[in-house]
Formats: structure tokens, sequence, C-alpha cells
């Protein structure tokens, strides 16, 4: 049902907004069950010529949370809280979801402790290691080694003990999110206090490196 008027105001140009019923097929993740029957509001993209879209017999992923004492509504968590249903995407969210709930899951990452580059015995030698704080206190580090004449490797470390073998997490994993979304834009200067200028201008050279490789946060 098209929702217009005074309830459809704040819309977001290109789209129309409706109240959709639906019927659950699975729960991929949530704290409780879910009805098999559901209903909820969704600002949806209009087709290229303008008009609405038709949503009858579509097949969706739905990201929501639950309403208080409606077991029977959800609340989308924003304007891509409904995506059309692709077997990938199916894929990729359970893979995620297995995850989130893993013993080991990777902790968000809350902001950098200390930074360093220790220069090797040859010119262009040499290892950055960057600590970062987490929301659980666990400890993450990104560990960085240049060799003279090769491309800079960069690995993560999800414990007190440096693993250069690990490498980068892959993407669209949990751990990557948590690097490519939790990590600041550049390398706080406290966290090079003490240092020589030169090591911290390449520890900094190392952590815009990493940056790159991860990638934007989508």
């Amino acid at each position: 049902m098209k929702i217009k008027g005074a309830e459809a105001a704040n819309l977001a140009p290109g789209r129309a907004r409706f109240y959709i019923e639906a019927d659950v097929t699975a729960l991929i993740r949530g704290p409780a069950g879910v009805a098999t029957r559901i209903g909820y509001v969704a600002d949806v993209a209009l087709t290229e010529r303008g008009r609405d879209p038709k949503l009858k017999k579509q097949r969706v992923l739905l990201f929501a949370r639950a309403v208080p004492n409606r077991p029977d509504q959800i609340q989308l968590t924003g304007l891509d809280g409904q995506r059309a249903y692709d077997p990938a995407l199916d894929a990729l969210v359970r893979g995620i979801a297995r995850e989130v709930v893993a013993k080991d899951a990777p902790p968000a990452i809350t902001g950098v402790g200390n930074a360093f580059h220790v220069p090797g015995s040859l010119p262009g030698e040499g290892e950055t290691q960057i600590f970062l704080q987490t929301s659980s206190g666990a400890p993450v580090s990104l560990q960085i080694l240049r060799r003279p004449g090769e491309q800079p490797r960069w690995s993560v470390s999800l414990s007190d003990i440096v693993d250069e073998s690990a490498g980068p997490p892959p993407p669209n994993t949990l751990l990557w999110y948590r690097l490519a979304c939790g990590l600041p834009r550049t390398l706080p200067p406290e966290s090079l206090e003490g240092g020589e200028p030169a090591n911290a201008a390449v520890a900094r050279e190392d952590y815009q490196l990493v940056l790159r490789a991860l990638g934007p946060c989508g």
C-alpha cells in the first residue's frame, strides 16, 4: 500500500513510501523469533521512468529491528534495509552473521594506541607496528614489513602474539569491516610521541598504505 500525504513527509527524492506485508521464509539472525507474516514501512526507489516499482511477489532480504510489543511489525534499519534477494548476498550475510556470534569474533575498533617504525639494517628495510584500541580491550595490531626491492606487506594480528603470516583480512569479512570502518583516516599524532621524526613519517606512510588496501567503508 502506497503511503501519501503527511505520512510520507521527509521522503528522499526518487523514492516512494509503502507499507508492505511480507511472508517470512527464513530468519538469518535475530535476538528472538519473528512472525511468519510481518508488516513494515519502506522508502523504495522509483523505476528509471519515475514510476512506482512492482513489489508484489518480490523476494527480498530485510535488515530490521523489532517493534516493541508488536511481533508482527519490524522497522528497517535504513534506506538500504530492503535489498533484492541475491544468492551471493544471502551467502555474504549468513557468513557475517556466523562471524558475529563466534567466540573469537574481532572486536570493534575504537582508536589507535602506540605506533612505531623500526628501520632494518639495510636501506629500505624496516617494520611498523600499530596497536589498536578495541571495545572489548582485546589486542589487535597491524604490522607492515618493508624489504628492499619488494612491495610492503601488511598483516593484522588478533592476539598478543604477532602473526606476520596472517596477512590482510579478506574483503567483506567482519574483520575487514572492523578495520575499514573503525580506523581513523589519519594516524593520531599522540600515537607517535617520542619517536624519531623520520621513523614517524614512515609509520604514517605505512598506516595510509593499510587504509588504501582496505578500501572505503561500504
